[in-house]
């Protein structure tokens, strides 16, 4: 699947180093892209997916990803790249355009002033993240009815997943997270998050190696004391003194056992009933009781 051939990969990838540190990380990220693909059943045949492009090092390692697996017929979906320029002052709106046409990925690059909403909405000193994604994944939604796609896919990775389960635990009482795939609550489009096995610092690093152009986030970035990054904070402590932690957790996120939780909507304690034992004299001796079911 990694042929070193330059005639046999998709653009996307010419120019990969060359070193099997990368083609580890390579394998790796495709590896556990394919892996929750087939895991969570996002393939519709010949469906449409409008690939949600930020410029951000997440959303390129989706990008490619998606593309090799297309490439190598292991996805037989259509792909369309979208980028929703939101009118961030100092957007370099001309880097994504100029990157997906020398890459030649199909795409659509949409402006929505959504920056000026939200800093109009939004009070001093609250954070912009709630509005600006709303209005963000409206947009999307609205692109993908148009360009006939079925699903919007997403670079949130397993990080985020994780980082999201926390803020739901500390700051919103409740056990939750980003699903891998839903519907829309109209009903018409899934929602795909195809690196949700993927770690961030494979995506830091795969970015970086590719040198592909990162565009940072001004808007959130530009605040200090969000409670994502207080959560990421406290994992990457977590991570430091116990590697190899963060996988532990995610693969708790797979592992639920909901008759050992405390929500009566999702087991019935109400319905629980005991079974009888019956001692003879060989249990009474052995204190192991012989089971009878009335």
């Amino acid at each position: 699947m990694f042929d070193d051939d330059a005639d046999d990969i998709h653009p996307l990838f010419h120019g990969a180093p060359s070193t099997t540190e990368f083609k580890k990380l390579r394998k790796r990220i495709v590896r556990d892209t394919r892996e929750a693909i087939e895991q969570y059943g996002m393939v519709e045949r010949g469906a449409r997916w409008l690939v949600c492009l930020s410029g951000g090092k997440d959303s390129y390692t989706l990008l490619a990803v998606l593309h090799e697996l297309q490439w190598r017929g292991l996805l037989p979906v259509e792909i369309l790249a979208c980028n929703l320029d939101q009118g961030q002052p100092g957007f370099p709106a001309t880097v994504l355009p100029e990157f997906l046409e020398k890459m030649g990925v199909p795409h659509r690059i949409e402006y929505q002033d959504t920056y000026s909403i939200v800093m109009d909405k939004v009070p001093a000193g609250r954070t912009y993240c709630a509005l600006c994604s709303r209005l963000r994944r409206g947009n999307l939604y609205r692109i993908a009815r148009e360009e006939g796609c079925s699903a919007v896919v997403l670079g949130h990775h397993r990080d985020d997943i994780l980082e999201t389960f926390f803020m739901n635990l500390f700051h919103g009482s409740r056990l939750a997270t980003m699903p891998p795939k839903l519907v829309n609550e109209e009903g018409d489009l899934f929602v795909y998050r195809p690196l949700a096995h993927v770690a961030e610092a494979d995506c830091e690093r795969f970015a970086k190696a590719m040198n592909y152009p990162i565009i940072p986030c001004d808007l959130c970035g530009s605040q200090d004391g969000l409670q994502r990054q207080q959560v990421k904070a406290i994992l990457d402590g977590w991570e430091k003194n116990a590697p190899g932690r963060r996988q532990k957790m995610f693969r708790a996120l797979m592992n639920a056992r909901p008759s050992h939780l405390l929500d009566p909507k999702l087991f019935d304690f109400m319905g629980l009933e005991r079974r009888s034992v019956e001692l003879d004299e060989d249990s009474a001796q052995s204190g192991v009781p012989r089971l009878t079911f009335e």
